[in-house]
């Protein structure tokens, strides 16, 4: 999506040297894009809010990981050795 709204930006540009109106355009869909993009916040924000998402995605999906390993029936010496030197590397 964003590689689509680059090129779409990129040409509307180049437009712009037959008639200045087009220059008018990607500006502003550059400023659209950088304001009221993806839920009010812009592809380009400075206060990391994705990161913290994807962390947060991150975290949850290494416990319910350790959830199953934790309780399955297979290989679960081999998971608790495993789920130790997680412990050990964080602690």
């Amino acid at each position: 999506m964003f590689v689509l709204l680059f090129i779409l930006i990129v040409v509307l540009f180049g437009l712009g040297f037959l008639h200045p109106l087009w220059w008018v355009a990607a500006a502003v869909l550059v400023f659209a894009a950088t304001r009221h993009g993806r839920g009010g916040g812009g592809w380009i924000r400075g206060d990391g809010s994705d990161l913290g998402e994807y962390r947060d995605y991150e975290n949850r999906r290494d416990r319910q990981d350790r959830w199953d390993r934790r309780y399955s029936r297979r290989h679960r010496a081999r998971w608790r050795r495993e789920d130790r030197r997680d412990r050990e590397r964080r602690g």
